[in-house]
């Protein structure tokens, strides 16, 4: 699984100065994974404009630079796109020649299992927010393999910090459906006592940070932990999710440059699902999506087809390995479609077509891909998949309900959890509102204790 990609590195000293063509050749080296020899001096001719034969260099700090009398601009883009690394094609069938890590019978099921449960989670919350019983909820119909391939990939003592697509991470790692409704619903057995927005789930003993509502400030802050990690000699790395709209903020770009240039093991991993809300990629960037960025702040990528699970798998699996031994980050680009709307706040058949989420929705299911690959194996049947569902609907049913009949948390916990001991400013605005609700009675939900 290593041997995906190889890397250019060139040995340096910290002067000013111009260097010999033989003292060149003496100092540059091609770093595999598993080997190290001397660039030919064919190939080191290659690095340079033709026709230069007396090519000379300047040593810089942070690595030789190649003068050239050529003005010559980098191109804006590359000739070719960068290829996706597939293994199942859309029927489940391995693709020729490909390399991918094997799972076994009991860990494929778990996955697919994972993912019906997932999607059947999804359906049923959506329709409750629709009834009015859920304030907000969102979806990631289309995006159930990134989520359950990529948790299984890892490990409990990896930490992540996820975006808000990622509830499948969680529920992998051990939280209970019966959580996801507490935290839903805002009662008091949610760990977050009320105070998030649904769907902003988190729990410190599955090392899972608690979401966040602002886009893209999760990235850099799995940066500081990867980097805590490594200091700590762990053999662990921080993984964090986001969309594609994230890497139009800022605090992507000084991510993979904190990153990079701290040798961070962090794995990045970008859900490419072609729209950031209403905004389509092509009005986001004009790069070849989001790998090609990685190579620019010096970062190992890859892009990997999320709908295929075993493709995300593998690639999770390779790309936190690396992360850990070689202590560097690893940015993954998985390609997808969000096949549902980007939240119960949205109506996605306003800026894109019927048909084109339609196809996604059955041609492209990474469920159905999957359903496919190991049925064939003999892995599984349509009445598995029958008493699956029902199963999991049954348990979904029953989360809601029980989620719903439990009260609010204490009003109390609006103004704990942050200091030690409260300043008067918080007293002041506790003693206010109780005396708000007490004058007023009928104004405030009846079910949330004082």
């Amino acid at each position: 699984m290593l041997g995906f990609l190889k890397i250019l590195f060139s040995n340096c000293k910290q002067t000013h100065r111009i260097v010999s063509k033989k003292a060149f050749s003496q100092s540059i080296t091609l770093v595999g994974f598993s080997s190290t020899r001397l660039l030919s001096l064919k190939e080191q001719s290659s690095l340079f404009a033709e026709n230069d034969d007396d090519f000379q260099v300047m040593d810089f700090p942070g690595g030789k630079v190649p003068i050239t009398s050529q003005m010559k601009f980098i191109s804006e883009s590359s000739e070719k796109r960068l290829p996706c690394y597939r293994v199942l094609d859309d029927d489940g069938y391995p693709l020729p020649g490909t390399i991918f890590e094997g799972v076994s019978k009991e860990l494929a099921i778990k996955m697919y299992s994972s993912m019906v449960t997932l999607q059947t989670m999804d359906t049923i919350f959506y329709e409750a927010q629709r009834q009015g019983r859920l304030s907000f909820y969102l979806t990631t119909a289309g995006e159930e393999a990134i989520n359950i391939a990529s948790a299984a990939a890892l490990s409990l003592d990896d930490f992540v910090l996820p975006q808000y697509r990622e509830v499948g991470v969680i529920l992998w790692r051990g939280y209970p459906l019966e959580q996801v409704a507490n935290q839903l619903f805002g009662n008091k057995f949610d760990y977050g006592k009320g105070r998030q927005m649904p769907c902003h789930h988190g729990s410190n003993e599955l090392n899972y940070l608690t979401v966040s509502s602002p886009i893209a400030t999760q990235i850099p802050q799995a940066v500081g932990v990867a980097y805590s990690l490594k200091m700590e000699k762990k053999e662990a790395c921080a993984v964090t999710y986001f969309g594609d709209g994230s890497t139009s903020e800022g605090d992507f770009h000084a991510a993979l440059n904190f990153a990079a240039v701290l040798d961070a093991p962090v794995v990045f991993i970008c859900r490419n699902n072609g729209w950031a809300i209403s905004t389509p990629i092509n009005q986001q960037f004009r790069s070849d999506g989001i790998a090609s960025k990685g190579q620019a702040y010096g970062i190992r990528s890859i892009r990997v087809d999320g709908n295929d699970a075993l493709a995300t798998y593998s690639a999770i699996r390779a790309a936190r390995k690396m992360a850990i031994k070689e202590q560097r980050p690893i940015l993954v680009e998985a390609m997808t479609y969000r096949v549902a709307h980007h939240s119960t706040s949205d109506d996605s058949t306003k800026y894109r077509p019927v048909e084109e989420i339609e196809h996604w929705k059955t041609e492209k299911s990474p469920i159905s891909k999957f359903r496919k690959y190991i049925q064939r194996n003999g892995w599984w049947n349509d009445e598995n998949e029958s008493e699956l569902r029902g199963d999991i609907r049954k348990q979904v049913l029953e989360a809601i309900q029980a989620a719903e009949k439990v009260e609010k948390p204490s009003l109390t916990d609006l103004f704990t959890d942050v200091y030690d001991k409260m300043p008067l400013n918080l007293q002041d605005q506790e003693k206010f509102v109780k005396d708000a609700v007490r004058r007023f009675p009928k104004e405030y939900p009846f079910d949330v204790p004082i």
